[in-house]
């Protein structure tokens, strides 16, 4: 069978899950004993525009190294994947993928390793992974409560099939995703503040696996389009790199996604993502660096 056959016979087809065929991985025969090899399927619902979604490529590489990581010594399952460092060294199209996994250090309180995502032979995506036990208590501090309703309200923008944001976003079909209407002055033809704020929610079967859920809190902490957008620049925003954090697993329901800037360029701008889980608790977050929007390709 070739990879693509492997991949596609792994990926569970069931329309409640999509997020988990994302984390669906094949083990392939090891080329090398110290590296783990893993093939898997990112399909089209992942994909902004025609490029596939960072967010969900890190998350995948998290869900290999984890593998590896458990194939490698079991009692460290109870790791976490606390900590990705992501550059990407291309953009590959949505379908069968391939990830290359090495163990860095093993240690009782952190682990390392580095994924490379592969198609067409082509390392695209690097990642370095810190492993830790992610928070369970209650915190210490916090920056408190957040004007923002745990769910979203009635006036709030869908991307479905058909409207502005979900022709373009296609994560629309694989969660539940809405976009702040009142911070998202872009979509009136507008000018405002460059902050986004949006909500997101996996299907049944996604939120049913913890492990899945758990990547899916990793994978939405890039998920609020580009907040230059509300300067009038509206496109794709191709990121350099992308270091994204996970705190604690989410409780069930709506995830709260909240984008700000400390400084938009002329070529470059930087953007933080925080994401709350239902209860307000900080679940995952993000900085990238990424070029200023300047349209969409192929749209």
């Amino acid at each position: 069978m070739t990879t693509e056959q492997i991949a596609e016979a792994a990926v569970a087809k069931t329309d409640d899950a999509p997020f988990g065929r994302v984390c669906a991985l094949t083990e392939l025969p090891a080329v090398d004993p110290d590296t783990g090899r893993y093939a898997g399927v990112i399909d089209e619902v992942w994909t902004i525009a025609t490029k596939v979604h960072g967010g969900t490529m890190v998350a995948a590489s998290a869900a290999a190294a984890s593998n590896w990581l458990r194939a490698h010594d079991p009692a460290l399952a109870e790791m976490a994947p606390i900590a990705a460092s992501s550059d990407f060294l291309g953009a590959p199209e949505p379908g069968a993928v391939e990830y290359e996994v090495r163990i860095r250090k093993v240690g009782r309180q952190i682990c390392l390793a580095d994924t490379t995502l592969v198609q067409g032979g082509r390392g695209l995506v690097r990642t370095a992974l810190t492993f830790g036990r992610l928070d369970a208590a209650d915190p210490v501090h916090t920056v408190g409560e957040l004007d923002m309703p745990a769910a979203p309200p009635a006036d709030a923008i869908g991307f479905e099939p058909g409207s502005r944001m979900g022709d373009i976003v296609h994560v629309g079909r694989g969660a539940d995703l809405f976009l702040d209407r009142a911070w998202s002055p872009f979509l009136e033809d507008r000018r405002g503040a460059p902050r986004l704020r949006l909500w997101i929610r996996p299907r049944p079967g996604d939120a049913a696996d913890a492990a899945v859920a758990m990547y899916f809190a990793m994978m939405s902490a890039d998920m609020s389009p580009p907040v230059p957008m509300n300067l009038g620049h509206f496109g794709w925003a191709p990121t350099v790199q992308m270091t994204t954090y996970l705190r604690r697993r989410p409780a069930p329901g709506w995830l709260r996604v909240i984008a700000t800037t400390n400084e938009v360029g002329q070529r470059m701008f930087d953007e933080d993502q925080l994401v709350l889980d239902s209860t307000g608790a900080v679940v995952a977050q993000s900085r990238q660096l990424a070029l200023v929007p300047s349209g969409f390709p192929g749209a």
